[in-house]
């Protein structure tokens, strides 16, 4: 590779150049097969494996791949890729169940997220622009491909779209600590779920907007607990419990 290569590769750690070119990075043989496999247009293949071959695939030496990793542990295949381009239509939310972040911001949390929706059937993720970058390298690992099939959208204001939706009718839970339980709540699988902040929980603006509180109780509920679940923990217990009942 040339050092003008790997300069293009490191820069794509940057949101600012990931937004700008349009591009991110995926690593890891498993989920560039994926991707190759997928509708989604791949710039550059960059790999160790000696027999691997094709258009657009490059041999590198481990050396090289180090240089360009964003991971502490190389892997072995890492692909450049066109991000794909979205559109959300409000209108067809109506009638299947949906998840909206209010400013989660762990790319961890974000790319685990990503992957429990993608488990439990969810289309679509809408975020704010406080939420990591779906398309952050660090996302990208912790969707295990689930980036592939989940669509994630960013919007500039996501309360006044969460009222936009109560306004059709849809229903809008919040998972808020004066919420009532989960387990005694009636659930549909037709709705959106507003999952918080991992410090401050949903913001107020989206708060005003939920029509329906929930609960995820402690066990037994008077016992002394941790203060709260992690988003991600907590993301996977509300859609399991859903996806129970429907």
């Amino acid at each position: 590779m040339t050092k003008a290569e790997i300069q293009h590769v490191r820069s794509l750690g940057d949101k600012r150049v990931r937004d700008s070119e349009g591009l991110f990075i995926a690593e890891g043989d498993k989920l560039v097969e994926e991707i190759l496999a997928s509708p989604l247009h791949i710039h550059r293949v960059y790999t160790t494996h000696s027999d691997m071959r094709g258009a657009g695939i490059m041999t590198i030496d481990r050396r090289d791949m180090e240089r360009i990793s964003a991971l502490k542990t190389p892997t072995t295949t890492l692909a450049v890729v066109e991000q794909p381009r979205h559109h959300l239509n409000i209108a067809e939310l109506k009638g299947r169940l949906t998840i909206a972040l209010d400013g989660v911001q762990n790319p961890g949390n974000l790319g685990t997220i990503i992957r429990l929706a993608d488990w439990f059937g969810i289309e679509d993720i809408i975020c704010t622009h406080e939420c990591a970058d779906c398309y952050n390298p660090k996302v990208v690992q912790a969707t295990m491909g689930a980036i592939l099939r989940v669509r994630v959208h960013y919007t500039d204001n996501l309360a006044a779209m969460l009222g936009s939706l109560r306004d059709m009718g849809i229903a809008i839970y919040g998972t808020l600590l004066d919420g009532e339980s989960i387990y005694a709540t009636e659930l549909r699988n037709e709705g959106v779920i507003v999952m918080g902040n991992e410090g401050r929980g949903l913001s107020e603006a989206c708060r005003s907007e939920v029509s329906h509180k929930l609960l995820i109780p402690p066990y037994p509920a008077t016992r002394a607990t941790s203060e709260s679940l992690n988003v991600a923990m907590a993301t996977g217990i509300v859609l399991a419990e859903f996806r129970r009942r429907g």
